[in-house]
């Protein structure tokens, strides 16, 4: 039961990824409108799949990537139709949409995957640990999309190229505003993560750094991402700079979560 929820949610989210794209080339706001309630029925079942997984473990959301890019497209979703509830964005669904069907198709290689759950990865602490920063780099995510948005309808302004399809485009102020809110959020989720893997890698290990090549380039991440929420609390950046800032700062964060595993010996899993 559990896996067709997923795979019913999987398909529902394509569906949607395909009406958000079919707004952009027919430019249609209606259509897009359309996919977001598809996107919110796939978030649903969505979550259906992820309570049943957890009411069967009664622990972290997962044991591997598999899991918790599950994780992340799910926590993704929420979120941007938490912020297209508030702000004229629906289009923005045609970014995080494909994003989110990208992640889940990963996340079904390992559907089946049944591996039990080491000793170390056991606990509330270490739950907490991983829902956090799981829930963090979601935010960071969305942040990255909307920036990323920005850019593409700022050049077209500047460039004068206003047309039908720029007009389909949330504003520059809601797309601002959806990176400043999801920085600023994700930023101390990310830090208390952090903070309760260290206090957790001291109850395990003696120790609550061991140099290990993921905990070094998540710390850099959280040096850029405390760069960006300075630049944005304390400097005033907005616009441009700042969504420029929240892309680089997720690529760091985006090769700590896959990257090192790729080219590093790592004691995480995931």
């Amino acid at each position: 039961m559990e896996i067709l929820f997923f795979r019913i949610a999987l398909a529902a989210y394509f569906v949607s990824t395909v009406g958000y794209i079919a707004s952009l080339f027919a430019e249609r706001v209606r259509v897009a409108k359309a996919s977001m309630w598809v996107l919110a029925a796939a978030f649903a079942l969505h979550t259906v799949h992820i309570a049943i997984g957890w009411m069967g473990t009664f622990s972290i959301p997962s044991a591997n990537i598999y899991g918790s890019l599950s994780f992340i497209a799910w926590a993704v979703a929420g979120s941007y139709l938490a912020f297209q509830a508030k702000t004229k964005t629906q289009v923005l669904g045609a970014f995080v949409s494909p994003v989110v069907v990208v992640m889940m198709i990963a996340a079904s290689a390992g559907l089946m995957d049944g591996a039990s759950i080491p000793l170390a990865l056991r606990g509330p602490l270490v739950s907490f640990h991983i829902l956090l920063l799981l829930t963090g780099g979601a935010l960071f995510a969305l942040a990255c999309l909307a920036g990323l948005m920005y850019l593409v309808q700022d050049r077209l302004i500047r460039g004068k190229k206003v047309s039908g399809f720029s007009r389909l485009l949330p504003s520059l102020r809601d797309l601002d505003r959806i990176n400043h809110l999801c920085t600023v959020w994700g930023f101390p989720l990310l830090t208390f993560g952090i903070i309760a893997g260290s206090v957790w890698a001291r109850t395990v290990w003696g120790s609550d750094w061991q140099w290990d090549p993921k905990q070094v380039f998540t710390a850099v991440s959280w040096v850029l991402y405390a760069a960006v929420v300075h630049q944005r609390v304390a400097i005033g950046w907005k616009g441009r700079k700042a969504a420029l800032l929240s892309i680089i700062a997720f690529a760091g964060l985006l090769f700590a979560f896959i990257g090192v595993n790729a080219f590093f010996v790592t004691m995480h899993r995931f």
